[in-house]
């Protein structure tokens, strides 16, 4: 009876230890999850809680020989799965990132650079305000729980040992790349296009009055007017930052076939 009993947790285990590569590839690429600052055994222990969600639902069947090439082509899909709608969510995440770069740049604060909580590298601190802003709302719109959802159910779109990935995967992912430069362009054309009529502005005065100093003038209000139009432009570029997270979770949803 116990020799039988080993048996069957040994292939539970099996199984949710199969079920965790696609959940744990997700964790590692996808936002929020991914930060540094979450412990490597909090998203071991949010992988094997959602793996066992996983198995209350749907079967998982598992290789006969898990040390075999097709055990170990499995193996590379699931983590390819994980890891391409982690990915997918990261361009939706980058596309306020470029655009508080651009506007940053735009009014003299590109040299104002802070650790990015995320990735860990430097970027601008406009950027990082909007990144902490897009979090938010990723948040309060329960983005984190419907990411959940979509890998529970990929299950039933994606079997476990199915030859699923192909070239037009990976292609759906190049194509949505060009989202980070839409969106990003989309979030900064008002701050963008504020300064871009007060550059015009600058120089028609330095024309007419050659003896205004133009770091003198220019700098200071290149810097008051960005401030000044990204407080008004907020509420807007508040509502393109959601649809991002909206836009992301669709791809990744189609992505793994379920529209």
């Amino acid at each position: 009876m116990s020799a039988i009993l080993s048996v069957g947790i040994e292939a539970w285990l099996m199984q949710l230890m199969f079920a965790m590569l696609r959940i744990g590839g997700t964790l590692v690429a996808a936002p929020i999850f991914s930060a540094i600052g979450v412990p490597l055994q909090v998203r071991i222990v949010l992988a094997g809680a959602i793996g066992v969600l996983v198995l209350s639902v749907y079967p998982v069947d598992v290789p006969y020989d898990i040390l075999s090439l097709q055990g170990l082509v499995i193996v590379i899909q699931e983590l390819m799965i994980g890891l391409s709608v982690g990915f997918i969510l990261q361009l939706a995440f980058a596309a306020p990132l470029l655009a508080g770069e651009y506007i940053a740049n735009s009014i003299g604060l590109g040299f104002a650079n802070m650790v990015d909580p995320q990735s860990g590298n430097n970027s601008a601190v406009v950027g990082q305000f909007l990144m902490i802003l897009m979090t938010l709302l990723f948040l309060a719109l329960n983005g984190h729980l419907i990411l959940v959802r979509l890998i529970v159910e990929s299950y039933a779109l994606m079997p476990l040992g199915g030859d699923w990935l192909t070239r037009d995967h990976f292609w759906a992912i190049v194509k949505f790349g060009g989202f980070v430069f839409a969106g990003g362009l989309a979030i900064a054309l008002p701050v963008g296009f504020a300064l871009f009529a007060l550059n015009l502005l600058v120089g028609v005065l330095t024309r007419t009055a050659p003896q205004l100093n133009i770091f003198a003038v220019g700098l200071p209000l290149t810097l008051m007017t960005g401030f000044v139009v990204l407080a008004i432009a907020f509420p807007a570029m508040s509502d393109l930052m959601q649809s991002a997270a909206n836009t992301g979770l669709d791809e990744a949803q189609t992505w793994l076939g379920g529209r």
